[in-house]
């Protein structure tokens, strides 16, 4: 068993204003997403404003995170906040949704190129390619936390974890950061220029998520208010098994409509 590295969650605080770690990582993940659009921009040679890429991302952080926390609300505890309401606002107490979260940057970006006249699948294809960089941040984040741990577990990295009892745990954080983080990111970079119709890598990105988010909910502690679906499953899991057919329907709609051998922007 390996000791679990309490790290400070809060890097400083400055009387009731607190820069944490988990805050920290989206920071990162953003200014990297920004800093790669951009790139894949200039290289692509496309036309855009100047002000392009400041007014997409306060669109897509701002959908980002109303979708995460509905996407929580309806996805993983409905009744409570049915019953509670106003802590539907309360974000600081945690309950954020990727799926949701996904949801809310997907609309955001259909509303935001449909006003600039952009190609919907051009932009999430950049996007996509950026964002294992963010989901990577954030699991380390999660560790850090010392939350979304894993199952109970008798392997040789297993750890204790402050908030998980004292049994050791997959550190099923770090399954994901590398999975969805650093494996994601090299294939969908490797593969970012093999394919001549706009939507591809999106697709792919859909499908590969959700087959690593699927799998490493198998050693993932599952939500306690919701616990397992028909016995074995996660709502992780259900909501990634949603993700990969529809992941698998773009692609092959997408595939089918490719009748050039030029890329389309």
């Amino acid at each position: 068993m390996l000791p679990y590295p309490e790290i400070n969650p809060e890097i400083v605080k400055i009387g009731p204003i607190a820069i944490r770690w988990y805050g920290l990582m989206y920071f990162i993940g953003f200014l990297c997403s920004f800093l790669i659009v951009k790139r894949e921009i200039n290289r692509r040679g496309l036309r855009v404003d100047k002000d392009f890429l400041e007014n997409l991302y306060f669109y897509l952080i701002l959908g980002l995170l109303i979708g995460a926390r509905l996407g929580y609300v309806l996805f993983y505890n409905f009744s409570y906040y049915m019953q509670n309401p106003l802590e539907i606002f309360a974000i600081w107490h945690g309950g954020m949704s990727f799926h949701g979260g996904l949801l809310g940057v997907i609309i955001s970006a259909k509303i935001f190129t449909k006003f600039k006249k952009f190609d919907f699948f051009t932009l999430t294809d950049m996007l996509v390619l950026s964002a294992p960089i963010g989901l990577g941040l954030g699991r380390i984040g999660n560790f850090i936390n010392g939350e979304l741990y894993g199952r109970v577990t008798d392997v040789p990295w297993a750890m204790i974890f402050p908030g998980g009892g004292n049994v050791p745990r997959h550190p099923s954080q770090l399954y994901e950061a590398v999975l969805e983080g650093v494996l994601l990111f090299f294939i969908l970079w490797f593969l970012k220029d093999k394919f001549s119709r706009s939507g591809i890598i999106s697709s792919l990105f859909l499908i590969l998520y959700g087959i690593f988010r699927f799998f490493v909910e198998f050693f993932r502690e599952p939500d306690p208010q919701i616990g397992y679906i028909l016995g074995i499953f996660t709502m992780g899991q259900i909501l990634c098994s949603i993700m990969i057919v529809g992941g698998l329907c773009l692609f092959f709609y997408r595939s089918k409509s490719d009748n050039s051998n030029r890329k389309i922007y």
